[in-house]
């Protein structure tokens, strides 16, 4: 095939414009301080503990180019085994938090936990700035593992709502949010994007089919904690 003049030109301007757009995208992620995972990490809700959890928060950042900040898992435990429960809300610093595409999600913990917070389907972005599957696409990705309650704290009480303090694969629940905000219902729960419902399947509840098999991938919220 032969190229003309014209059309070297168009790919060179093409080139060049990609070129000019490249270190402003990664200046846009290097101002991140919120995303939801692309991927969990295959195990259902076994995470490896918050440890685990943190790492892969870190890791996706640390990809994206906005490694040079502590990123923890929006997570929370319940007291087990001696050791006490451990919130969500407390983990994630103080705000403002902002996803890649420079969205601003809340300003602070309180305003997350409000109403009047920005996290919706258009702005609950990955660390590559993507979109999540949510209701109404294939496969829906929308559940996303907190093991919380609506304040953002830990739940009580003898049921679990973590997965064992996100160790199970099998047996046990997580309580999931909806990051599109959106479920079967027309109520508060389904439109909630950390308390929702917990997770259940076949296999105990836990695992990577239990979790897809009500819409979830093993996903979880990542903040920038300073």
């Amino acid at each position: 095939m032969i190229r003309t003049a014209k059309s070297s030109t168009i790919s060179g301007l093409a080139l060049v414009l990609a070129l000019l757009a490249a270190p402003s995208a990664l200046a846009q992620s290097a101002d991140m301080t919120f995303f939801v995972t692309s991927s969990g990490l295959g195990k259902g809700a076994d995470l490896g503990g918050l440890e685990g959890a943190d790492a892969h928060c870190q890791k996706l950042a640390q990809a994206a180019g906005a490694g040079n900040k502590t990123w923890r898992a929006y997570l929370s435990t319940q007291a087990a085994d001696g050791k006490p429960a451990i919130n969500a809300r407390d983990r994630i610093g103080k705000g403002p938090w902002q996803n890649a595409k420079g969205a601003v999600i809340a300003k602070d913990v309180a305003d997350l936990h409000s109403p009047a917070n920005n996290l919706t389907k258009q702005t609950a972005l990955s660390e590559k700035g993507e979109g999540i599957n949510g209701v109404g696409d294939q496969p829906n990705r929308h559940d996303v593992l907190t093991g919380s309650q609506p304040d953002g704290t830990a739940f009580g009480g003898p049921d679990d709502r973590t997965c064992k303090n996100w160790t199970s694969s099998t047996q046990g629940a997580a309580m999931v949010g909806h990051l599109d905000r959106r479920g079967l219902r027309d109520d508060e729960p389904s439109k909630s994007w950390n308390s929702s419902h917990p997770s259940r399947g076949p296999d105990g509840g836990c695992s990577q089919a239990d979790l897809k098999s009500t819409g979830g991938d093993g996903l979880f919220y990542c903040f920038a904690a300073n």
